[in-house]
């Protein structure tokens, strides 16, 4: 390993001490060299622990993994490594990508940088917690539920769900298939858009991959946003964060300002959606795991049994009841998105809760954060930093789109940068010196 890859490891690791964004760094240089050039040339990545790195092991943050190292990359990572970047090494998530943090079990619990009492949101903690630290320039997360966004907006960074397909997910584990997605999470949407870019575009090994053309994504980002059409959604939840609608229409003022044009929209059946999402969530997931569950019941943490074995008791017929109100939504979703272009709304109503206070009732805690809809739906769904809530905690502006409409949302997103700053907010306790020395500028 060269003495710049051992000082940038070092430096890694010093600051995540007392954070738990990584569950493995790459001392021996396992994943092997960057290549020389390419648009992610000097970028360091943070891998989420459920997407194979050749020469490391993918845990998943569980007993049940062999440790044994993975064989080849998974596609999206050989993919940013032909393209110039460099592994730092496995992020922290929850058990599989599901549930709450686990404090008895031998895994990190990843810690919010910006209060490092409250926790990161999940399931792509550490990849979040990583790049707000300024150890990374970015990583790759997965979203099934909202697994990207959540902690993106926790962090106070920008996480993009591609649309369903639109990144192939061969070679990480699976957690609910008709919905789970490889994506982006950085400082800033630009960056977002140049990963994306690597990321996007179909692979034999991973039948669910769209075959379709991929956009210049950066190139999009140039694009005027001047009478885009906004959906305006408020959704409801039990408690909000102080300062949350304050935040909200300030965003919308920005928007207006940036010529768009503001109209109200419920998104159709959404109840509906998010129950068919949970059952759908619960029995591919039990599909999943449910031999090695029989046979290793207590090598599974509570929280990820707590999420997926109740699965057990929905049909077959419940199953294909949510299927059907999927597609039913994904058909009026057309009709709603003939009429505007992109709907924003709160990432989450919350902002990051004490770490201590999330694994009890995790399900009725996640339904203050507004994003499965989007993955029941196969829609792209962007979170971008707006004003943080009274208690200075940071808080997401979700921007979501019609299935591949990638470059809608990333397109209003980096607008709303362009004229806010909120994105380049840091927790100081982790900036005393510059993040572009991990190539953490941008």
């Amino acid at each position: 390993m060269s003495t710049d890859r051992a000082a940038r490891l070092d430096r890694i690791a010093g600051l995540d001490a007392g954070l738990g964004a990584f569950v493995t760094l790459d001392r021996d240089g396992a994943a092997g060299p960057a290549a020389p050039h390419g648009p992610l040339a000097g970028w360091w990545l943070g891998i989420k622990d459920v997407i194979d790195v050749a020469g490391l092991p993918t845990l998943a943050q569980s007993r049940v993994e062999s440790g044994d190292p993975a064989a080849a990359d998974a596609v999206a990572v050989a993919r940013t490594r032909a393209a110039g970047a460099a592994v730092a090494g496995k992020t922290s998530t929850m058990e599989y990508a599901i549930g709450a943090p686990d404090p008895d079990g031998p895994f990190p619990v990843p810690r919010n940088p910006w209060d490092r009492d409250r926790w990161t949101g999940g399931s792509s903690s550490g990849s979040a917690a990583a790049v707000a630290a300024g150890m990374v320039r970015a990583a790759l997360g997965t979203d099934t539920g909202g697994s990207i966004r959540m902690p993106a907006a926790f962090c106070g960074v920008t996480g993009l769900k591609p649309s369903f397909g639109r990144v192939p997910n061969s070679g990480s584990r699976a957690l609910a298939a008709s919905a789970d997605t490889i994506g982006p999470m950085a400082r800033t949407v630009r960056d977002c858009a140049v990963l994306l870019g690597v990321l996007a575009g179909p692979d034999d090994g991973d039948p669910d991959s769209a075959d379709r053309p991929v956009p210049d994504y950066a190139a999009e980002l140039e694009r005027d946003v001047r009478g885009l059409r906004v959906g305006v959604w408020r959704p409801d939840a039990p408690w909000e964060a102080p300062g949350l609608w304050t935040a909200y229409d300030e965003a919308l003022e920005v928007l207006g300002d940036l010529g768009c044009r503001p109209v109200p929209v419920e998104p159709p059946a959404y109840r509906r959606v998010l129950a068919a999402h949970r059952v759908t969530l619960r029995c591919e997931s039990l599909a999943e795991h449910r031999a090695r569950l029989a046979e290793r019941w207590d090598d599974y943490s509570p929280g990820f049994r707590e999420s997926v074995a109740p699965g057990i008791y929905y049909t077959a017929a419940d199953y294909l009841d949510a299927q059907r109100v999927r597609r039913a939504a994904v058909r009026e979703l057309r009709g709603l998105f003939e009429s505007v272009d992109v709907v924003v709304s709160p990432t989450a109503s919350v902002t990051a809760p004490p770490v201590g206070s999330v694994s009890p009732g995790f399900e009725r805690w996640m339904r203050h954060v507004h994003t499965g809809y989007w993955n029941s739906t196969g829609c792209p769904a962007l979170s971008v930093p707006m004003r943080p809530a009274a208690d200075g905690l940071p808080l997401g502006l979700q921007i979501a789109a019609a299935p591949f409409g990638e470059s809608a949302v990333l397109r209003l997103g980096h607008a709303f940068q362009s004229r806010t700053g909120w994105h380049r907010a840091v927790p100081a306790h982790f900036f005393n010196t510059s993040v572009d020395d991990l190539g953490g500028g941008g």
